[in-house]
């Protein structure tokens, strides 16, 4: 009969070491998730909400275009440069960061734009954005 100090020590087992890893890197989603998104203010990174007709403030290279306006696509970034103090005008403007596209009528990068606060949102839905790309991902 073995005696208790001859019982080898075991290994935890795999699935436990699998979970907490899982909980690990779930936790800062869920609580990015969660948090409140707070007032938008100066080099704060937003995104259009859909497909955005605005009007160019300024442009970097200086030159005038002849349409006064452009496109924002869906979710392009943009970084608040300023925010204009009128409370009911609520309006922003912003630097266009996403995709370089340099066609009429969609906004160059690093034109700035005056958009609404009803145009832009402040964070990505983490969860629809991990959606999109495991239904993305499966359909291939």
């Amino acid at each position: 009969m073995p005696s208790p100090s001859d019982h080898t020590h075991t290994d935890p087992p795999l699935w436990s070491i699998g979970i907490a890893v899982i909980i690990i890197l779930l936790a800062p989603l869920v609580l990015y998730s969660l948090a409140p998104t707070g007032p938008i203010r100066e080099g704060d990174t937003v995104f259009s909400e859909g497909q955005q007709h605005v009007r160019i403030h300024h442009t970097a290279t200086g030159k005038e275009a002849k349409d006064n306006t452009c496109l924002l696509d869906p979710n392009s970034p943009l970084i608040v440069v300023r925010s204009l103090a009128d409370p009911p005008d609520s309006s922003l403007i912003a630097h266009v960061q996403g995709n370089p596209s340099g066609e009429w009528p969609f906004c160059q990068v690093h034109a700035e734009v005056v958009l609404k606060t009803h145009q832009v949102f402040q964070k990505p839905a983490v969860f629809g954005m991990v959606r999109e790309s495991l239904i993305g991902l499966f359909r291939r």
